[in-house]
């Protein structure tokens, strides 16, 4: 009797409680290609808080931009990672590691510039960068037809060809980064990684994995 009312009790509590979540998409892509050469057209599934989403990568388009985004997805770099700018109607970027040593080694290596070959569409990712050969490890997905960053040197290296839906539910509330908004730092991200951001910042929206796919 006692257990018949103990289950009676525990079936009336989870009756009663919140409503569970629906379920984020998730987008099966198959066997992983990580220990082969990178071929001249890739594709790499990203798993996120709020869904899955792939970025199909062309070498052709920026080739320097895609042998580094190839070499930090097949080294585990953007795992447990956030979005740590989110300008609806604008970008998302994402590319800083939650480990501030990791930064520092990569922040030492950038890349030379690829010259720019596609416009900054809606769907497209590029590099950040801060002028002639600065760019490292942050990218944004562009949210709208950005193309006037082109004149910039912003090169898309892929586009985002499934989940581009993701990027629309993406945690926004802390607008532009810091300074001059109050969102994130970049240099704090960079230097005290995600203790930073999950005390400061724990509604931003996470990477959980990036693997390359077919």
């Amino acid at each position: 009797m006692r257990y018949l009312l103990c289950l009676a009790a525990s079936l009336l509590l989870i009756s009663c409680g919140e409503k569970p979540a629906p379920p984020v998409k998730k987008i099966d892509t198959g066997k992983s290609l990580k220990d082969q050469p990178m071929p001249e057209v890739y594709k790499v599934l990203f798993d996120t808080s709020k869904g899955s989403f792939v970025v199909e990568v062309h070498k052709d388009w920026a080739p320097k931009g895609a042998e580094r985004f190839w070499m930090l997805v097949n080294t585990g770099f953007f795992n447990d990672t956030r979005f740590f700018r989110v300008r609806p109607e604008f970008i998302a970027q994402f590319g800083l590691s939650g480990d501030p040593n990791t930064n520092a080694m990569l922040s030492a290596t950038p890349i030379e510039d690829d010259a720019v070959k596609q416009k900054n569409v809606k769907g497209t990712i590029s590099f950040a960068q801060s002028g002639k050969r600065s760019r490292r490890t942050q990218v944004f997905v562009n949210l709208k037809d950005n193309s006037d960053l082109d004149k910039d040197g912003f090169a898309p290296f892929g586009k985002v060809t499934l989940g581009l839906d993701v990027f629309e539910k993406l945690y926004a509330g802390y607008g532009e980064w810091e300074p001059p908004g109050r969102g994130p730092n970049a240099t704090r991200i960079s230097t005290e990684g995600n203790n930073y951001l999950d005390a400061r910042y724990p509604r931003l929206d996470k990477i959980l994995r990036a693997k390359v796919v077919r």
